[in-house]
């Protein structure tokens, strides 16, 4: 199977793990030595950005209650089962530092150190950014198994689907990008 890097996966129904249940993962690494991605649709419940500033003393007080709503509020999203207390922002290109920052795609990086977090709050940058606790993790030939048993579809990259829209819309936006609805999809993809 070709690297799904950069693309994306879409629970399907019958996916027997009730975490990833109409789950979007962006992937951030796939090849011989296993996969990795985000979950990018599914929040973490009464938690915003602020709180994670507020917790790792990432400015004072009063510095975090300046800051615009728009960053105050940003959503926390669940980014997966393991590592579920380490951060990870998943951003635009704009933002790159040698030895922290690794490229995904030409358009998209991953970045799991303090310095973005004090860049996404007060330097506005990177230009798009998400924040997510934990990640997915799959051994080798793992993730492809799941795909032959029919728990993912794979979606092409959208900038769209990652940053642009609400993360309650991204599994019917993912769906749509392949031409089906929740009502249209089938338990039982064709895989040959």
């Amino acid at each position: 199977m070709d690297s799904l890097r950069g693309q994306f996966l879409v629970a399907m129904p019958e996916m027997g793990d009730d975490r990833f249940r109409e789950a979007v993962v962006y992937l951030v690494g796939h090849g011989e030595e296993g996969a990795m991605g985000l979950v990018v649709n599914q929040s973490v419940d009464d938690m915003r950005f602020a709180d994670i500033l507020e917790e790792l003393k990432l400015g004072d007080k009063d510095e975090l209650i300046r800051l615009p709503d728009t960053i105050r509020n940003r959503q926390v999203l669940r980014g997966g089962p393991v590592q579920k207390s380490r951060g990870f922002v998943l951003h635009s290109s704009d933002y790159f530092k040698a030895g922290n920052s690794y490229v995904v795609t030409d358009e998209i990086c991953l970045t799991a150190t303090l310095d973005i977090l004090k860049s996404m709050a007060f330097d506005a940058s990177p230009a798009e950014a998400l924040f997510a606790l934990g990640y997915c993790g799959w051994s080798p030939g793992q993730l492809e198994q799941e795909i032959q048993g029919n728990g993912w579809l794979t979606v092409p990259f959208s900038r769209d689907l990652l940053f642009g829209l609400p993360i309650e819309a991204r599994y019917d936006a993912a769906l749509g990008s392949l031409g089906i609805t929740r009502a249209t999809l089938s338990a039982t993809a064709g895989h040959g």
